[in-house]
Parts: structure tokens; C-alpha cells; sequence
């Protein structure tokens, strides 16, 4: 019997741009409809796969490629992934687009002033003090994706609510079943 492919709703941006928000409130959307799905984050991720990567830019593509082989392994198992990680890089997006046939690439885009007036991580203060390394947007170039599904501008004019529901409705036209 053969499995219908599950899609894979992969967030991604800066730290600090909302993606786990986000993600999470989609997810639950789509659990609604969907109970064989799964919700994955970039930093349980990491400690899921052992933590035994840095944070340089091989480290990180190295990460968000585990990542990929993982939401492809659960959506050919029929199950629906949301997949909240930075995973800024070309090489990523591409594979992604090529080995996932529900891939669907939503790209929260945030000025980096907010980001750094949000910064619940100090990794953008720690970062232009001089404190920190490897920090994707300061000292570590980011690959904007070029074509996601949706680039939405999370610089606070919509709550992280209004988004999820935004996003059900426009997905909302992919069946569910």
C-alpha cells in the first residue's frame, strides 16, 4: 500500500522573528484537522541530535540538513510536519524543494532593528558587543529564501495569532485528510 506523502511547513528566519510562535499556533490549526502531524523546532532539534554542533555556518547547514532529512523521512511516512528553524541557506532550501514534493517554505522576514529591540536570546547584543560569534545576520551572511510560498513581515503590526490564522486560510485549500 502505498503512503501518501505528508506536507512539510517549513518556517524560517532570524532568531527572534517568531518562527516557533508561529509555528506552534499553526500547528495546533492544523491539528485540528490533521491529528497525524508533528511539530518540530530548530532548537530541541538540536539537542535531539546530540548538541554536537557549533554554530559556524558548515555547523549550521550541517544542522538544518539533519533537519531536512528528518521532516522528509516523517512526510513520506504520510505525516504532516511544521518545521520552525533558522535554516537560512540555499543549499537547504533547494534540497528541501527538490526531495520534499508538500514542501511549503514560509519565510518570517523581520528588520533587524526589531529583532534586536526582541532579542530574548542577547544573541544580537552579545553578538555586536563583540561577545559572540556566528551570529546569522551580524557576523554570518543570511540566504533570504528566493522562492518561498510566503514571505510575511512579522515587525509586530499582526499578532503571532493572526498570522497562524492567515496561514490556515491560505493553506486551508490543501486537503486535510
Amino acid at each position: 500500500m502505498k503512503v501518501k506523502p505528508g506536507r512539510v511547513f517549513w518556517f524560517t528566519g532570524l532568531s527572534g522573528a517568531g518562527k516557533t510562535t508561529i509555528g506552534k499556533l499553526f500547528f495546533g490549526l492544523l491539528r485540528d484537522h490533521n491529528p497525524c502531524s508533528v511539530f518540530l523546532d530548530g532548537d530541541i532539534l538540536r539537542e535531539v541530535f546530540g548538541n554536537d554542533l557549533g554554530h559556524s555556518r558548515e555547523e549550521r547547514l550541517k544542522s538544518a540538513m539533519r533537519n531536512s532529512r528528518l521532516c522528509k523521512t516523517l512526510s513520506d511516512q504520510g505525516i504532516d510536519v511544521v518545521c520552525a528553524t533558522i535554516s537560512l541557506f540555499r543549499e537547504c532550501q533547494e534540497w528541501n524543494r527538490g526531495q520534499m514534493p508538500g514542501y511549503h517554505e514560509i519565510y518570517l522576514r523581520v528588520p533587524m532593528k526589531v529583532l534586536i529591540e526582541r532579542d530574548q536570546k542577547q544573541l544580537y547584543s552579545r553578538a555586536l558587543r563583540g561577545e559572540m560569534k556566528d551570529v546569522m545576520g551580524v557576523d554570518l551572511p543570511v540566504e533570504e529564501p528566493v522562492t518561498p510560498e510566503l514571505i510575511i513581515d512579522n515587525d509586530g503590526r499582526n499578532t503571532p495569532a493572526q498570522i497562524a490564522a492567515m496561514l490556515s486560510a491560505k493553506f486551508g485549500h490543501i486537503n486535510f485528510t
